[in-house]
C-alpha cells in the first residue's frame, strides 16, 4: 500500500529546457492519482549558468538540497553517471541515465527511455518491418533507442552519429546484448545511401527540437513504404515527421515516446503506477494548450469595438 500523502519532489536536469512539458505532465498525473504531495521542476542547467559539464556535482547538490528523485534529460544522460552510487542493468549496458531514484542516501541510475521507446514502438507501430533499420544518433537517449531496436527484434540495425567513437561504443554495447542481430556504423557521408535500403528509420538526434530546426538527413531519399520514428516532441511535428507524413510513411512522433518513459519514470520514483493511455491524453491537451497561447500571443493587436468594450 502506497501512502498518497508522501512527499516527492522531482527535478527535471538538462539544458535549454524551459519549454519542456514534462512538469505540468507529471503533475497532472500525479493529481488524478490523489499524490497530493507531489512537485516537478525544472532544473535548467542554461538558467542557472551551470556548464553542462558539472552536471554529476549539480546532481549531487540538487539531492543534498531535497530532491527525492530526478529525472535527466539532453544532453545531461550520459555525464549525470559518475554521480550515481549504482546503475541498473538497463542503465549500465547503455551507459546513459533518464531516471535517478534516491534511495537511503544513495542515487541509482535508471534508464526509461529504451523501455519508453520500445512501448512506443509497439503500440504506435504494431507490424512494423524489422529487417532493416537506420538509426541516427548515438549519444544517451540514441542508445537506448538501439537496445530497443535490438529488443524489438531489429536483424539488421545500422547506426550514425557525427561521433564515430560514441558510435562504435553503441554499436559494441547492442552486439553483446542482441548477438543475433547484424549492428554496424554507418559514415554520415554515407546516411542517404544507408537510408533507401532501410524498411524504417529513427531520429535519435535533437535536429528538430526547438532551437535546433532542420532534419538529421536529407528527407528526399524516404520512400511512401518505409516507416519513420522521431524522439522529439517539442514540437510534436517536427520537420522530419512532417516530411514522412506527406510522403505517406507511417509515422511514430515523439510523444509516444515521452509518455511511455514517463510512465516508467514515475513508477520508479513514486512506487505507483501511472495510466500511460491518460498521460498521453494530459500531453495531447498541454500542447494544444501552448499552441493556443503561442497563436493568442503572435496575434496582432486590433482596436476593440463598443460592444467589446461593454
Amino acid at each position: 500500500m502506497v501512502s498518497t500523502s508522501a512527499a516527492h519532489r522531482i527535478g527535471l536536469v538538462g539544458a535549454g529546457i524551459a519549454s519542456s512539458l514534462s512538469p505540468a505532465l507529471h503533475e497532472r498525473e500525479a493529481a488524478e492519482l490523489g499524490l497530493a504531495g507531489y512537485r516537478y521542476e525544472l532544473l535548467d542547467l542554461d538558467a542557472r549558468t551551470v556548464p553542462v559539464a558539472h552536471t554529476a556535482e549539480f546532481v549531487r547538490a540538487a539531492v543534498h538540497e531535497g530532491y527525492t528523485g530526478l529525472n535527466i534529460t539532453h544532453p545531461c544522460k550520459q555525464l549525470v553517471v559518475p554521480a550515481l552510487d549504482e546503475l541498473s542493468g538497463n542503465a549500465r549496458l547503455l551507459g546513459a541515465v533518464n531516471t535517478v531514484v534516491v534511495r537511503d542516501g544513495r542515487l541509482i541510475g535508471h534508464n526509461t527511455d529504451h523501455s519508453g521507446f520500445l512501448a512506443a514502438l509497439r503500440r504506435g507501430l504494431p507490424g512494423a518491418a524489422l529487417d532493416s533499420v537506420l538509426l541516427v544518433g548515438a549519444g544517451g537517449a540514441g542508445s537506448a533507442v538501439a537496445y530497443a531496436l535490438g529488443a524489438s527484434g531489429v536483424r539488421d540495425l545500422r547506426i550514425s552519429d557525427v561521433d564515430p567513437a560514441r558510435v562504435a561504443d553503441v554499436c559494441a554495447r547492442v552486439s553483446a546484448a542482441f548477438p543475433a542481430a547484424s549492428v554496424a556504423p554507418v559514415a554520415a557521408p554515407d546516411v542517404t545511401a544507408t537510408l533507401r535500403t532501410c524498411r524504417g528509420v529513427v531520429n535519435a538526434t535533437p535536429i528538430g527540437m526547438t532551437g535546433h530546426p532542420g532534419t538529421p538527413f536529407d528527407v528526399t531519399a524516404l520512400r511512401s513504404d518505409q516507416w519513420v520514428a522521431d524522439i522529439v516532441y517539442r514540437p510534436l511535428r517536427t520537420e522530419l515527421v512532417s516530411a514522412a507524413t506527406a510522403l505517406g510513411c507511417d509515422v511514430l512522433d515523439g510523444g509516444q515516446m515521452l509518455v511511455a518513459q514517463a510512465a516508467d519514470t514515475f513508477a520508479l520514483l513514486t512506487g505507483v503506477d501511472p495510466d500511460a493511455s491518460r498521460m498521453r491524453r494530459h500531453l495531447d491537451d498541454l500542447i494544444e494548450q501552448r499552441d493556443l497561447a503561442a497563436a493568442t500571443a503572435a496575434a496582432p493587436a486590433t482596436t476593440p469595438t463598443t460592444e467589446e468594450i461593454r
